[in-house]
């Protein structure tokens, strides 16, 4: 088909409550399905709930393995209706919030809990790789590349030849989210980073050095999906979905990725919100490398395709700037809990349009807008999705 035959249906009556954090661990003996617990507890507690009160159920994880939602149903007594299993990584959290809302409006179930969680046991990452993807096996294990550093190595090197970018843009992401992360009770990052240290850190696949790596850690991260009713007879600080929008395998003919699924959505993704860039107040980005948060920024709208690096010059991405970008550290300085790296940029905005983002609020932040960015099979990461969400007073 050329074009949608109906228009695509608001959210209106879906709101998002009870954000849910469990502090990261650089690593932990514990099984994700430890993690997942207590953030379904965390999230439960702070609405107020029981589990008996969830009737839809929505997972990602990439260590529950030979577990998934549904053997965890038994594991943490719960009996839903509707039940979710995202294998999507880092795209998950905007899948699940996608998924429930519509399950929730169409009455297939009246409160969802979304959570994403993985430990770190010591060769968890090293079991990861060994079955990620069939793609991964077949076109990069044989040539040496155990991980995806290699990948996006390869992606850095092609975008700083095309546009100009330089290490010193990049590392102006990085510094800024280590400024957020210290604000960040829950960041495992908690030294001060300059742009000089950035600079000077050991190579890991040239041109990523040590500070453009994400840190593998094991966390939690949940959130609540019910009805707008429910939420304020409950008194919750709750959330509105503006806007949502998904795509995968997004442009397969560039031979290399510099683009994502958002450039064939974005228009929807704003005028589904009747927004604007400019009516955003903070973004939150994937970002398990800097370089696909600057492509994020520009298939977001925010400036066009090559001008990143002039955009992250010119703008401060700090919480107090004028351009406050993953304000919790996000994964490059608080971690990356597996697949509630997906999670973790929801998380934090559903706090902050709340106002409960504690000391990582920013003033007058009324609209947020998320990133999703998942599954990395050999050369480019294959889903991507983003939402723009709103406080009540926006």
């Amino acid at each position: 088909m050329a074009g949608r035959s109906i228009a695509r249906k608001s959210y209106d009556g879906v709101v998002l409550a009870a954000p849910a954090t469990v502090p990261y661990q650089r690593f932990s003996k514990e099984t994700a399905h430890w993690w997942i617990a207590r953030a379904l507890r965390q999230s439960l507690q702070a609405a107020g709930l029981s589990p008996r009160d969830v009737d839809g159920f929505s997972v990602a994880s990439f260590s529950l393995f030979p577990d998934t939602a549904v053997g965890l149903t038994q594991h943490l007594g719960l009996t839903p209706r509707w039940l979710d299993h995202i294998p999507m990584g880092g795209a998950s959290g905007v899948a699940a919030l996608r998924r429930a809302a519509r399950a929730v409006q169409a009455g297939d179930a009246d409160v969802v809990a979304c959570v994403s969680g993985d430990t770190n046991q010591v060769d968890s990452f090293r079991r990861m790789l060994s079955s990620f993807s069939r793609f991964a096996q077949d076109a990069s294990y044989p040539y040496g590349a155990g991980g995806p550093n290699a990948c996006f190595a390869l992606l850095t090197d092609h975008y700083m030849t095309t546009y100009g970018a330089t290490r010193e843009d990049f590392g102006r992401i990085c510094v800024a989210q280590r400024d957020n992360a210290l604000k960040n009770p829950h960041a495992v990052m908690k030294t001060p980073l300059t742009l000089e240290q950035y600079l000077g850190a050991r190579m890991i696949s040239d041109p990523i050095a040590l500070f453009d790596c994400v840190m593998p850690v094991g966390g939690a991260e949940a959130f609540l999906v019910m009805r707008e009713e429910d939420a304020r007879a409950a008194g919750l600080p709750h959330a509105h979905i503006r806007s949502t929008i998904e795509r995968h395998n997004a442009f397969p003919d560039d031979p290399i990725q510099m683009r994502g699924g958002w450039a064939m959505d974005v228009d929807e993704l704003y005028a589904m919100a009747d927004a604007r860039p400019d009516d955003i107040d903070l973004l939150q980005t994937y970002d398990d490398y800097p370089v696909i948060s600057m492509m994020q920024i520009e298939d977001l709208g925010f400036c066009a395709k090559g001008e990143g690096p002039a955009f992250v010059r010119a703008h401060d991405l700090t919480i107090g700037g004028d351009f406050p970008h993953n304000t919790s550290g996000g994964q490059l300085s608080a971690g990356q809990a597996g697949a509630a790296g997906g999670f973790i940029g929801l998380v934090e905005a559903i706090r902050q349009v709340t106002g409960t983002a504690g000391p990582t609020q920013v003033a007058n932040a009324g609209t947020a807008l998320v990133s999703g960015f998942g599954v990395i099979n050999f050369d480019r990461g294959v889903c991507s999705n983003a939402a723009i969400i709103s406080g009540a007073a926006a």
